[in-house]
């Protein structure tokens, strides 16, 4: 059923690696998403929850690469909108359509709602204790963006590869990668504040731009992506400042009657 040959050829393990690269790209916006609410959990959890919510990636990437002509019919119109200046005509509504709304959306609002929690100071009082959501609550949210991420993520794979196994052994390389980083990206995103709130900015650049895409209004990723590589330049920068202004000694001037 499966061409296992193409793994002989050269150019089977060229488009392996690159596929693996723009997964990994792909997924570092599911790594900010679970490093943040699982962050809710206790501390004894949190990587527990990670690495559940990666693996629940995994096997959503898995499963949408296994029904690929079920992604096709996705594109297909499931019923059409009246005339609204604001939309391409004629607009008709795709399954994906309806993915990539629900999910922008929920991340949009996600977002909104983490920003909200740590500007009002509540997820300061639970520092040292972690926090005091449940397992299966997380699950549930890491659950539904998953779902949004993979469908996106098997997209890219569908246009760059034609050959499943390839797509398949791209995906668990890529996870598996991701899988061993998670906890160190984690960790600085939840031990630098500012680095923190600008990752949930990011999540909800993307959210929108889900929502954009829901409404046939593409916008070019590589402009996002470079806005957030320089953002985040710029702030590790100043995280390099402050640390340096920080531990910079008092020099005590020598006293000119001496």
């Amino acid at each position: 059923m499966y061409d296992f040959s193409a793994f002989t050829h050269p150019a089977t393990w060229v488009s392996l690696l690159t596929l693996t690269f723009m997964e990994i790209v792909l997924g570092i916006d599911n790594i900010i998403f679970i490093s943040i609410v699982v962050n809710r959990l206790p501390k004894e959890q949190q990587a527990r929850g990670r690495t559940i919510g990666l693996l629940l990636a995994l096997l959503f990437r898995i499963g949408l690469l296994l029904s690929i002509s079920w992604i096709v019919s996705l594109r297909n119109p499931l019923f059409n909108l009246p005339d609204f200046p604001w939309l391409d005509q004629p607009f008709g509504v795709t399954g994906r359509d309806l993915i990539l709304l629900a999910g922008g959306l929920f991340l949009m609002y996600k977002s909104t709602t983490e920003i909200h929690t740590k500007l009002q100071g509540e997820e300061e009082e639970e520092v040292g204790k972690g926090g005091n959501a449940s397992m299966m609550s997380i699950i549930a949210q890491i659950v539904v963006i998953d779902i949004v991420f993979s469908f996106d993520s098997i997209l890219t794979a569908v246009g760059l590869v034609d050959n499943v196994l390839v797509m398949i052994a791209a995906v668990i390389c890529a996870m598996g990668i991701m899988l061993s980083f998670s906890g160190v990206v984690a960790n600085f995103v939840n031990n630098n504040p500012t680095i923190k709130m600008l990752a949930l900015s990011f999540l909800i650049m993307i959210g929108f731009m889900l929502v954009m895409e829901a409404a046939h209004k593409e916008i070019e990723k590589g402009y996002l992506y470079f806005a957030m590589a320089f953002s985040l330049i710029v702030e590790l920068l100043n995280l390099r400042l402050r640390k340096k202004s920080k531990s910079k000694p008092v020099q005590l001037r020598d006293s000119q009657y001496d």
